[in-house]
């Protein structure tokens, strides 16, 4: 996937970031909040996908407000990207009578709102009137923060596959396993555009074989694709566990992120 219409002088990964939560939104039609007399409340693992496409790039927004877009820990925090961030953590399950019979903000209205305003701040990076620091410090925290949440993903696999892992077919096994590949890919994805945008700080530190096997290490656990998400347990021997796969795959890539880091402090 490559953003339609990329900002020239931009930063590649705040484009990618609104690309791919406006595919989800509007292209691929956002199906997480459907209610009941929708064909799209039926589904479960679209909906878990994209929701794990949202919260990665949520995480990406908060890297975004706290680090990137600002010269140093004092200076001011843009008000685009502090925006951007807020409306991303919005859930996305709200439709427009979800919560009362009032009407309220939809996830897909709110959705929008941060690309607008992901837009708006790569345009003002574009024009020199904003900041996106490509310092290798705010490369390491911005890794720390995907490090954190494939923790935590590898954390929820770990308690599935202790509590409830053994019979076939699971309807909880393929929630988690498609919010995670949402999530996956969506990292998979923003680190590819990061590698552009800190190009030079990853070939001042003779990166480029480090960052190609994390890439690969990305695209592999986001292709996982099984046409139906099987949960035998880790010592199964008929059955094979697609969640057990897939942690592996995510601590595999956790790993790797943390090389980078350790090579970036020197």
């Amino acid at each position: 996937f490559v953003p339609p219409n990329p900002i020239e002088r931009g930063s590649r990964a705040v484009d990618m970031a609104a690309a791919l939560v406006e595919r989800e939104v509007d292209t691929h039609r956002w199906t997480a909040n459907d209610p009941f007399f929708l064909p799209g409340s039926l589904l479960d693992n679209m909906p878990n996908f994209q929701t794990g496409i949202v919260y990665a790039v949520s995480r990406f927004g908060t890297a975004l407000t706290e680090q990137l877009a600002r010269s140093r820990g004092t200076s001011a925090v843009d008000p685009d990207a502090d925006r951007a961030a807020g409306l991303l953590r919005y859930p996305g399950n709200v439709w427009i009578f979800s919560t009362s019979m009032a009407p309220t903000a939809t996830s897909e209205s709110q959705y929008r709102a941060a690309v607008k305003a992901l837009r708006a701040y790569n345009q003002r990076v574009a024009n020199g009137t904003a900041t996106f620091d490509v310092r290798a410090d705010n490369l390491i925290e911005t890794l720390e923060r995907f490090i954190n949440d494939l923790g935590s993903s590898s954390a929820i696999i770990d308690d599935h596959l202790r509590d409830h892992a053994g019979f076939p077919i699971s309807f909880s096994a393929d929630d988690i396993f498609f919010q995670t590949k949402g999530r996956l890919y969506a990292y998979y994805m923003l680190l590819s555009a990061l590698g552009q945008d800190f190009r030079q700080v990853l070939s001042e530190r003779n990166m480029d074989s480090i960052w190609s096997q994390v890439l690969e290490s990305g695209r592999e656990a986001a292709e996982q694709q099984p046409w139906v998400v099987l949960n035998g347990g880790t010592s199964s021997q008929f059955v094979p566990s697609h969640l057990a796969s897939q942690g592996f795959l995510v601590l595999r890539l956790r790993t790797q992120l943390r090389e980078a880091q350790q090579v970036l402090v020197k």
